[in-house]
């Protein structure tokens, strides 16, 4: 059990609280200004031991700067790109404001104001797009989550609050003339064809190798994927770490064929602008008139990006009948959900479908039987 004894200061009377933590090793906290005060802390520590809510006060005075790099350190799972994007968040925006605070006194409302102040800026920062607040608030939130699981905190105190939503830009979705139009323009003309009628991500399709290609079965097998971070290029599994494979249509066989002459199993099918190495990403050669950019601009088309071509494969694969789960698979999405989210606007023709098959059902009841009949 725990006790209080007194102590006198230049202050006056202070009370004092020795008590054993569940390692059973004693420690005591001082500073009590009156011995209710101390019996009142000495009851809640028995009742948070007995609970198994007991918190170390030393442990709940890690800082956000301290705990910080420890959380990035453990984010292993997350792709070289995920986790450069993770790592400016939290250097950006959560260490220059919570870096100096103690996980023990981050309080929801100071965390929300915060929030605000990314998202509408603060007259000195200019606003933050969804997508930014959203990450530096999951950093935050993650690293509060270890501490609660380390015993640091209760629990995090910041889960719950209002967090601003992101726009969804509507997606640019060209026919067919319009593909080949591009094609016809671009330098790489194949590897057009092959993102705007396989659906592949830009990475994917540049990370592509002659043994990935069978021309038999037609069939891409999609097992790399190549993102530029930081300069340089990481090659790894594509997202969500899951292997597809993707058909093409019979026209792109020549093409993909004439692609692949004089090149070894392993050589890359779209290989960089020296012959050696990936293709660069379109994003970096956009500010120096690359050739997507300079296509896109003969072919008269509206402004876009080589990932546009992605969501017209999606708008292909559907107007020729393929259902949600197909294009799924298509696109390596993780969930039928997921594309439906993303592509729901494609899918209006089978709300009328719906809609016309109960039309057709009511016609066929006794109570279409009854209307018909019924004078006008």
């Amino acid at each position: 059990m725990a006790t209080i004894e007194p102590y006198e200061t230049a202050s006056g009377r202070r009370y004092r609280v020795r008590y054993r933590r569940p390692d059973r090793k004693q420690t005591d906290k001082r500073g009590f200004r009156t011995k209710r005060e101390a019996e009142a802390f000495a009851s809640s520590v028995e009742v948070s031991k007995l609970k198994g809510e007991y918190i170390e006060v030393q442990a709940g005075r890690a800082t956000i700067g301290e705990l910080g790099p420890q959380w990035l350190g453990r984010q292993t799972h997350l792709k070289p790109s995920s986790f450069r994007t993770v790592e400016a968040a939290l250097r950006n925006h959560v260490l220059p404001v919570w870096g100096a605070h103690s996980v023990s006194e981050i309080r929801k409302t100071a965390v929300q104001q915060w929030i605000a102040e990314l998202t509408t800026g603060n007259g000195e920062r200019k606003p933050k797009s969804a997508t930014v607040v959203i990450r530096a608030y999951g950093v935050l939130a993650g690293i509060l989550d270890d501490a609660a699981e380390d015993r640091r905190i209760t629990s995090n105190p910041i889960r719950g609050v209002d967090l601003p939503r992101k726009g969804r830009k509507p997606h640019i979705y060209l026919n067919h003339e319009q593909v080949h139009a591009l094609a016809d323009e671009a330098k790489h003309g194949t590897l057009v064809l092959v993102l705007a009628y396989c659906g592949l991500r830009w990475g994917e399709a540049v990370a592509l190798r002659v043994r990935h290609l069978d021309m038999l079965k037609r069939r891409i097998s999609v097992e790399e994927n190549a993102v530029e971070v930081g300069g340089r290029v990481a090659v790894g599994t594509p997202k969500n770490h899951k292997r597809r494979t993707v058909p093409f249509p019979r026209f792109l066989a020549e093409r993909l064929a004439k692609q692949c002459e004089g090149k070894g199993r392993d050589d890359l099918v779209f290989p960089g602008e020296d012959g050696a190495g990936y293709l660069r990403s379109t994003r970096v050669q956009a500010h120096r008139g690359g050739w997507f950019t300079g296509a896109v601009r003969r072919a008269g088309l509206p402004r876009i990006t080589p990932h546009d071509l992605r969501h017209t494969a999606a708008s292909f694969a559907v107007s020729a009948g393929a259902n949600v789960k197909a294009v799924q698979r298509m696109l390596g999405h993780s969930s039928a959900a997921m594309t439906l989210d993303i592509y729901a606007d494609l899918f209006d023709e089978d709300l009328n479908a719906v809609s016309d098959a109960l039309d057709q059902a009511v016609s066929l009841s006794s109570v279409g039987k009854m209307w018909a009949n019924s004078p006008a």
